[in-house]
């Protein structure tokens, strides 16, 4: 068996450097979107559309769709809803098609879809996801959307819990520094990771909005065996 590459990303500014075609990209977005899109699709939603910007939003919102779209935490004000998981509840989005835009998660979906898989990964995922990319005998880059391209913590540390269980398997070589990187940062995470977490920048900004009742959910393992995939610009189940 040959081992495939596997990359972490630590900001979309930089993922010109990583991109290749040939790659499974997993995009991660802790705090909070890829933990949304995940819920959403755990609760039933039939498709997902990604857009950037606030235009592209407001057209999809013109256009009829339910909308769920943020900037900085703040629901956008002609928004449906906004970017926390607690809002894509079965009765709300189940068997429907939802338009979606954040401040970072749904920007590198775009950039990445030249490549050969787009996933979402989240903890709330977790081992259904590491099995797949196991089974896919492919490069994996893992994105961390991060902060209006800065460097995320919780992002790195998800995405080094990823990197830590597809090494085990020993069907991955670390090809990049930031994969020792994050997997050192999760390994100082792990035995208390709501409290490491407490030091994220993001956290905090969560807490000063009044956003923060997610995030003991949002680093919650296994809640889902969903993989949301992206294809032909809509997000859809696996």
């Amino acid at each position: 068996m040959t081992q495939k590459s596997l990359e972490i990303c630590f900001s979309p500014a930089i993922f010109g450097a990583h991109a290749d075609k040939d790659a499974v990209v997993v995009v991660i977005d802790i705090l909070r979107a890829t933990s949304s899109i995940c819920t959403a699709f755990a609760n039933g939603v039939r498709e997902i559309i990604p857009v950037a910007t606030v235009e592209e939003a407001r057209e999809m919102k013109g256009k009829g769709y339910l909308l769920a779209a943020e900037r900085d935490g703040y629901i956008l004000d002609f928004a449906d809803f906004g970017n926390s998981p607690f809002n894509f509840t079965r009765e709300k989005v189940g068997g429907k098609v939802v338009a979606y835009s954040t401040t970072n998660g749904t920007g590198i979906m775009k950039m990445a879809s030249d490549c050969s898989a787009v996933v979402i990964g989240s903890y709330l995922n977790f081992d259904a996801l590491c099995r797949w990319l196991e089974e896919q005998d492919r490069k994996v880059i893992i994105v961390c959307a991060g902060w209006k391209s800065r460097f995320s913590l919780e992002d790195a540390v998800c995405a080094g819990a990823i990197a830590e269980k597809l090494l085990e398997s020993g069907r991955f070589e670390a090809a990049c520094d930031s994969v020792h990187a994050a997997t050192d940062l999760w390994k100082m995470a792990k035995g208390d990771l709501l409290g490491y977490i407490e030091k994220a920048a993001q956290r905090s900004r969560l807490r000063d909005k009044g956003l923060d009742d997610c995030i003991g959910y949002c680093h919650t393992f296994n809640v889902t065996d969903v993989i949301p995939v992206l294809r032909n610009g809509k997000l859809v189940a696996l």
